[in-house]
């Protein structure tokens, strides 16, 4: 079994402080694909470099304390690409790519941190720009290779993702053309929400995110932002899904799915 997670952090110095650690020692996932790292090369390479015995390797954002992600993997890959080649998005921190090619087959495990448009209309349009620019690339790349794409696209896709869905139509995360993007990127480019062929029906227990404002947590009046996008025969070989709510890392639950491969 391949296990793979995915986790926004909202912070690795953060989230560490909370056990994240530990916990990633108990559960020993292949990979764990992490989001808003929000820290410069500098802090990584010593206190973050690794952790629980996976090696980490990051795309960090230019502008301190924000976004950056990374892969934590026990596996060597044959190759790590920083960033997607995008003139506007690539400072901020958004994507990095790790190959793991055999002469048998190439196969990339990616994490990805989509831009938030909730804090005002320039970067809704921002996030908006990035969608149009992100999906050729991920089109293009399912042609070349097999791929698992984890996380935080910061849309939740359809009514049954989020619990408020009604009220929050017009707000960024849930408005048609995001909902739409994620919909033709399934249906046309033909990526599979490993999630959804897993948990077809779930509401209320597929939540990763709740806001840190009133008891959105306690009441479980949350949203489901974080994926695993597959090309069709590696999302084949998913098994089992999980969404760690035990401990509390980050305003969002870690995601991990295990795949027969």
């Amino acid at each position: 079994m391949f296990k793979l997670t995915s986790l926004n952090l909202n912070g690795i110095r953060s989230a560490t402080s909370k056990g994240l650690e530990a916990w990633l020692a108990q559960a020993k996932p292949d990979c764990i694909c992490v989001q808003e790292i929000k820290a410069q090369a500098e802090h990584m390479e010593g206190d973050f470099q690794h952790l629980a015995g996976l090696k980490g390797y990051f795309h960090l954002a230019e502008k301190k304390g924000y976004s950056g992600v990374g892969v934590y993997t026990r596996h060597e890959p044959s190759d790590v690409i920083i960033g997607y080649g995008s003139h506007e998005f690539d400072a901020e921190g958004r994507y990095v790519e790790l190959r793991f090619d055999t002469p048998q087959k190439k196969l990339s495990i990616i994490s990805s941190y989509f831009p938030s448009g909730s804090s005002g209309e320039d970067r809704q349009q921002a996030k908006f720009r990035y969608l149009a620019e992100f999906y050729p690339h991920l089109v293009a790349l399912k042609a070349a290779r097999e791929f698992i794409l984890c996380g935080d696209l910061n849309i939740a896709h359809k009514e049954q993702d989020l619990k408020n869905w009604r009220s929050n139509q017009k707000n960024s995360g849930f408005t048609p053309e995001e909902r739409a993007w994620v919909t033709k990127l399934l249906n046309e480019a033909g990526l599979i929400d490993v999630y959804r062929q897993l948990q077809p029906t779930a509401t209320d227990t597929s939540y990763t995110w709740w806001s840190n404002r009133g008891q959105a947590y306690a009441n479980n009046v949350g949203w489901r932002l974080d994926y695993h996008l597959a090309t069709p025969a590696l999302a084949a070989f998913a098994k089992r899904e999980s969404i760690y709510k035990e401990q509390k890392f980050s305003d969002h639950a870690p995601i991990t799915i295990e795949y027969a491969m």
